[in-house]
């Protein structure tokens, strides 16, 4: 049984919980009001409601928060990490900066830190097929294996420290990007004469087909798909830029793309 802090138990945060839950692991989590404890209580954890005490005494502690800022403050402005025990793990499922999990490792020498960002959503998590790229030294990615296998499959691990941030912000960009060739592609259809539900379905068995195709496709409509995803994207496309930006570069032609994509 590993003990397991967890913060940030929310949409994509729950289900894990329970799946840590369900997998034997003795988890705290993270709730700021009485109805957020309950709802860590609900899914079999036990509820603290100040990060020192999800850190105390963890093997494991595990950030699933929105932003790479509200990752900042949990990692860097808290006595959240500061209260692991020495040799206990961090794991940063939040899409970031790669410079961010590298900053919080550089700050806490004796704490092993990996960056393990996530493709997929709640039912993924909850069927236990969580695609994680994972980035970190061997060792610290093999002893958070065990903890991640409780929803992830498959874990990738693609490089060190912050190279699965590197890897879910190419891949980001290229889901934004589809997403706006298949806009135009709608456009053209349109201009055929094609309606844009069977023309969304017809492209899935065609060489044209792609796993964002297939998504707007049950979606019906290549609009409606991006007024439902618009918030998640759009946080991801601007970090994405900012990191580019960051490193001295620019998307390219993949950015005129992505503003086709996530218009509204």
């Amino acid at each position: 049984m590993t003990r397991i802090g967890f913060v940030g138990a929310g949409r994509m945060g729950a289900p894990m919980v329970r799946r840590l839950v369900e997998a034997g692991h003795q988890v705290t989590a993270l709730g700021r009001t009485a109805e957020k404890c309950q709802a860590v209580r609900d899914l079999g954890a036990h509820a603290v409601t100040d990060l020192t005490a999800v850190g105390a005494g963890a093997d494991v502690v595990i950030v699933c928060v929105f932003t790479d800022d509200q990752v900042r403050q949990v990692c860097t402005s808290s006595d959240l990490v500061s209260a692991m025990p020495p040799g206990a793990l961090l794991v940063i499922h939040t899409t970031g900066s790669p410079r961010t999990a590298q900053t919080v490792a550089a700050g806490n020498p004796a704490v092993d830190v990996v960056d393990a960002p996530v493709s997929g959503g709640p039912h993924n998590i909850a069927a236990g097929t969580l695609t994680l790229f994972v980035g970190g030294s061997d060792d610290a990615v093999a002893r958070a294996q065990p903890v991640l296998a409780s929803y992830g499959d498959p874990i990738l691990h693609v490089g060190p420290l912050g190279a699965g941030q590197g890897v879910k912000l190419v891949n980001n960009a290229l889901f934004a990007a589809q997403i706006g060739l298949l806009r135009e592609a709608v456009a053209l259809g349109e201009r055929f004469g094609v309606d844009e539900k069977n023309l969304l379905t017809s492209l899935t068995h065609g060489s044209g087909a792609s796993r964002v195709g297939e998504f707007i496709a049950m979606r019906g409509s290549a609009a409606a798909f991006v007024d439902d995803t618009a918030e998640f994207i759009g946080k991801d496309v601007e970090v994405v830029r900012e990191i580019a930006a960051e490193l001295g570069g620019q998307l390219g032609i993949l950015d005129d793309v992505i503003n086709t994509g996530i218009r509204q």
